[in-house]
């Protein structure tokens, strides 16, 4: 494992900038070119995802809730709890300003690549309808481009993985369960390797269902611990509210801290922040689209806008919350990374049970993310062979989940890391080429909305 490890890391740093150039600045000239549509239509899109707009008649699987739902459940989870406490521990307080810059950018990205997955679907070798990166590529792109999309699909094959949040859920169990000790006394490797094989027997039920099963599973769970975790949080900052402000503002000082002792210095900062707001929310990856190409929507512009949301809710609101607790409480000053330190802010804060609580939530999020995961895997290995073979993704997954629960943190975030810095590539290309074609999408739509409301 460590070997893997070395080289996976040696190989991060050559990734940074073409992310950071095809993230931010394509996201930032998305923005600007969008004539800040998204924002502006923020209402609007809460109307869609509330079914005011729904066409009964729309080709599809799930709703757009549901659609909405699934990509929540896989970006609100392990990203938003223990992702948020690596950033901080990584690059201190001051990264998480980097994380609401991406995500803000993210919301603009969402909306051109989702809308771009209704625009350019097509079809498996089952017939079956498909959206996603691989789609918008060689239709929008055409044949020519087709490399892009092989190229995306690979790096999918291990950035789908669920290895992350089999690895943080592990770590939670072992935190606060503290199994060696209270439930049977054997190493903590054999713990680690029962807890991986539970787990993926656990998310085996689901996955072999099929999408309808996930849709229905992830709606029912998302909404519940979404709120469950915010009214937690909220708790946490009413109990200790004078601290709430100082920790914002530490975060706005920080961020422009040239002299931080962050590694890489004030790029480092940088970089850190935007690999941490993608794991939290997926903008510019190119695995929302495949979630949102499946929707009974035959408008792309209102499943863009739908889209747009999930950053909103996952990052801006749940990240945040995350981060002042773990200012707050004092946490981030410890040595534990990822999960341990956000358990450790909530005992603090929360009466002593808070742990126990957030083992609860992080058990929700986990196999909910676990269960939206697969399907992204699937998906990228059918198109490179057929949809027959496609569905053995779904043992490798599992298999992959008991490795990731006795591997090191380390080696599973630079996994992640790279794969994902890897997808942007590909998937910016295609979106940037095609935003014309979403503008012009975009006038039509926004002026027939104008016309039914006047």
């Amino acid at each position: 494992m460590e070997v893997i490890n070395e080289f996976i890391a040696g190989l991060i740093p050559y990734t940074e900038w073409p992310m950071f150039l095809l993230l931010i600045g394509g996201g930032l000239f998305l923005v600007f070119y969008s004539g800040f549509a998204p924002y502006r239509y923020f209402r609007h899109a809460l109307a869609i995802t509330a079914g005011k707009y729904d066409d009964k008649k729309a080709q599809g699987e799930v709703s757009s809730f549901q659609a909405l739902s699934a990509a929540v459940a896989a970006t609100v989870g392990l990203g938003n709890i223990s992702g948020v406490a690596i950033a901080i521990h990584d690059g201190g307080p001051g990264v998480v300003f980097w994380i609401w810059m991406t995500a803000l950018i993210g919301m603009c990205i969402k909306y051109y690549s989702c809308s771009l997955a209704i625009m350019y679907r097509g079809t498996d070798s089952d017939g079956k309808l498909q959206g996603g990166p691989m789609f918008y590529i060689t239709q929008g792109m055409g044949p020519k481009a087709k490399p892009l999309a092989v190229f995306f699909c690979i790096c999918g094959l291990f950035g789908f993985l669920g290895v992350f949040t089999a690895n943080q859920f592990t770590e939670t169990f072992m935190s606060v369960v503290e199994p060696t000790e209270t439930l049977w006394a054997t190493s903590e490797f054999n713990w680690k390797l029962l807890i991986g094989i539970v787990l993926a027997i656990i998310t085996s039920f689901v996955i072999f269902g099929g999408l309808t099963k996930i849709a229905k599973v992830a709606s029912a769970i998302v909404p519940f611990m979404v709120l469950l975790y915010l009214v937690a949080v909220i708790v946490v900052m009413v109990l200790n509210s004078d601290q709430v402000w100082p920790a914002l503002r530490m975060i706005l000082r920080e961020a422009w801290n040239f002299e931080t002792a962050v590694t890489g210095g004030f790029w480092g900062l940088v970089i850190i922040g935007i690999r941490r707001a993608m794991f939290s929310n997926e903008a510019g990856l190119g695995s929302a689209p495949m979630y949102h190409g499946q929707s009974r929507n035959d408008e792309p512009i209102k499943e863009g806008l739908v889209a747009m949301l999930g950053p909103f809710i996952d990052t801006i609101l749940v990240c945040t919350f995350t981060a002042v607790v773990i200012i707050l409480s004092g946490a981030y000053l410890e040595d534990g990374s990822g999960i341990v330190m956000t358990l450790s802010a909530f005992r603090t804060t929360l009466f002593g049970y808070g742990d126990e609580l957030l083992m609860l939530i992080v058990t929700a999020f986990a196999l909910s993310t676990l269960f939206t995961y697969s399907y992204y895997g699937v998906k990228s290995l059918s198109f490179l062979t057929t949809a027959r073979i496609g569905k053995y993704y779904n043992w490798y997954f599992v298999v992959m989940i008991v490795f990731a629960a006795v591997a090191s943190l380390e080696l599973v975030k630079n996994l992640i890391d790279l794969s994902y810095a890897l997808m942007v590539i590909p998937n910016m290309i295609a979106v940037l080429w095609l935003a014309p074609r979403v503008n012009a999408a975009a006038k039509k739509y926004f002026k027939q909305l104008r016309h039914e409301r006047a």
